[in-house]
C-alpha cells in the first residue's frame, strides 16, 4: 500500500516515514506541493497525507487539485487548530484532518478508516448496513436497533443513510444540509441540529452520550465505526512542526 507525504518540514517526514514503514507501508514523499501533484499523478498513491502550511502551493489548493481528478484518500495535517481551516478542508474534498501533535497509532487508524470507505478499496455496496445493534436495510428503508424496528421521518432516513455511508469521515454542516436537504439549505444548521438531536433519541442508547452520531464542534457530525481505544491518545506524539 502506496502513502504518499507531502510535507515542507524534514523531520515531520522522517517520522512519518519511520512509523509508516514499519507497519508495512510504502512511502512516497514529497517537499512542496508542486511537487506532491507531480507525485500524486504519476505513482497512483493509495493514500495522500498532506501538510496545509507549506511555501508555493499551500495545502488548499493541493487539496482541490488533486480532488479535481482523483477519489483517493485524503488526510491533513497541520498545527492549525481553527474550525475554519478544517471545514475549508473538509469542504475541498479531504477526508479527515489531525492536528499536529499527533499520535502514530492515531494517525494508522484515520488511515485505515479512510481506506475502508475509499471506492478503490471498499467491498462492493451491500444493500444492508450493520453496526453493533444497529442494522440499515437500504431497499427497504428499514431501520432497526436490537432487531425492533426503528420509525424515522424520510429526511431523518435520509440523513441516517447518508452518514453510515460515510463510517468516520467528518462531514460539515454545509456537506450534510446539501446532499439531505439541498443547495438552498447549506447554511440552515438549525434544522441540521434538530434532526440530528431528534435522530439520537431513536437509534442511540444513550443519546447525552451517543455511540453513533458524534459532534464535531462548530464543524459538523462523525458516524463512528470502530470505538476509538484509549490507548491511542495516551501514544507519544510526533515531532510537532
Amino acid at each position: 500500500m502506496k502513502v504518499l507525504i507531502i510535507d515542507d518540514e524534514p523531520q515531520i517526514i522522517w517520522a512519518l516515514e519511520t512509523g509508516l514503514e514499519r507497519n508495512d507501508y510504502q512511502v512516497l514523499k514529497a517537499s512542496s506541493g508542486k511537487e506532491g501533484l507531480e507525485l500524486a499523478a504519476t505513482h497512483a498513491p493509495d493514500i495522500i497525507i498532506l501538510d496545509l502550511a507549506m511555501p508555493g502551493l499551500t495545502g488548499f489548493e493541493v487539496c482541490k487539485q488533486i480532488r479535481s481528478w482523483t477519489n483517493t484518500p485524503i488526510i491533513i495535517l497541520s498545527v492549525r487548530k481553527s474550525e475554519e481551516d478544517k471545514i475549508q478542508a473538509l469542504d475541498l474534498g479531504a477526508d479527515d484532518f489531525l492536528v499536529k501533535p499527533f499520535g502514530l497509532p492515531e494517525l494508522l487508524a484515520r488511515m485505515r478508516a479512510v481506506l475502508r470507505r475509499s471506492p478503490s478499496t471498499a467491498e462492493p455496496q451491500e444493500s444492508v448496513f450493520q453496526l453493533d445493534d444497529m442494522r440499515i436495510d437500504f431497499v427497504k428503508r428499514l431501520v432497526t436497533i436490537d432487531g425492533k424496528e426503528v420509525h424515522l421521518t424520510p429526511k431523518e432516513y435520509d440523513l441516517l443513510r447518508f452518514m453510515s455511508m460515510n463510517v468516520d469521515r467528518v462531514l460539515t454542516h454545509r456537506q450534510l444540509l446539501t446532499e439531505v436537504w439541498g443547495p438552498e439549505y447549506a447554511h440552515d444548521t438549525h434544522t441540521l441540529r434538530v434532526h440530528v438531536a431528534n435522530l439520537r433519541t431513536k437509534v442511540e442508547k444513550r443519546p447525552e452520550r451517543p455511540r453513533f452520531i458524534q459532534t464535531e464542534t462548530r464543524i459538523g457530525y462523525r458516524f463512528r465505526g470502530e470505538k476509538r481505544e484509549e490507548t491511542l491518545v495516551a501514544s507519544k506524539n510526533l515531532t510537532q512542526s
